[in-house]
């Protein structure tokens, strides 16, 4: 079985896939100072209360935007599922896809794995949208390659920032409000972020569509996406995993022959 590891900066996302079957997926905060021996145990937990075992575990992909959790990311695959893993953005691992960009270099790995996913399960032009630490609106074009996108902030980040900033504006969960107009700090708060990023999202979905000049079809995805589902026509899919989905198939796209890949015993 597979082991799928997407490490962006808010969390990271532990899925376990069987062939194409999603068998479990675990969110843990990120800390760039958490050890191999630390994830081992929280992840053996979780596996046992879905009825899996490590030791089934024989294959490693990751994905990652922070750079110093790496390390004990690999140290996990190797010393305790005894498995080099993939890490997307190294030479050697092919993903199926072009990053037809400007700085081809510095497009997020999270993104490029959507890419290969939304291509696969949806095809023609698309909008991907992630909500992430980051909101991004990334271009697949009918390739299937990576053509551009918008980097807009959060909504936890910019609900942070309004209660870092203004003395008197309290720190509030994300939340889908009934109504526009609140009737309370609280409310008003929540209204804004929610409804000012529908507003977001549906005005540059249709600048994206304008300048791109095709008719295109938009996915949204990552941990707050389904808050959005039917909040506004201008996000026609959502789909949660993804970013999971796109990492099995570029783990199956690179896999080696028996016996390739195994990390030896210590």
């Amino acid at each position: 079985m597979l082991l799928a590891i997407n490490a962006n900066n808010t969390n990271t996302v532990f899925a376990v896939w069987d062939g194409a079957r999603l068998k479990g997926t675990w969110r843990i905060a990120t800390n760039p100072h958490r050890t191999s021996d630390e994830y081992v145990v929280w992840l053996d937990h979780l596996l046992a209360l879905e009825n899996l075992r490590r030791a089934r575990l024989d294959r490693a992909i990751i994905a990652s935007v922070v750079p110093e959790a790496n390390f004990n990311l690999r140290l996990l695959c190797r010393h305790y599922c005894r498995t080099e893993p993939l890490v997307v953005g190294e030479a050697n691992v092919e993903l199926g896809t072009k990053a037809l960009v400007d700085r081809a270099e510095e497009v997020g790995a999270d993104r490029l794995v959507n890419t290969v996913a939304a291509h696969d399960r949806y095809k023609g032009p698309l909008i991907v949208v992630d909500f992430g630490t980051a909101t991004t609106f990334d271009v697949v074009d009918r390739d299937g390659n990576y053509r551009g996108g918008v980097i807009a902030p959060g909504l936890n980040l910019s609900l942070q920032a309004l209660h870092m900033a203004a003395a008197k504006l309290p720190m509030v969960p994300v939340r889908r409000s009934e109504k526009v107009i609140g009737t309370s700090t609280v409310a008003c708060m929540q209204s804004g972020v929610y409804w000012g990023y529908v507003a977001l999202i549906e005005g540059l979905v249709a600048r994206i569509r304008k300048e791109f000049g095709a008719k295109m079809t938009t996915v949204a995805t990552g941990g707050l996406a389904p808050l959005f589902d039917g909040a506004t026509p201008a996000i026609e899919r959502v789909d949660p995993h993804l970013t999971l989905w796109g990492l099995r198939l570029i783990a199956e796209r690179n896999r080696s022959p028996k016996g390739r890949g195994r990390a030896h015993r210590a």
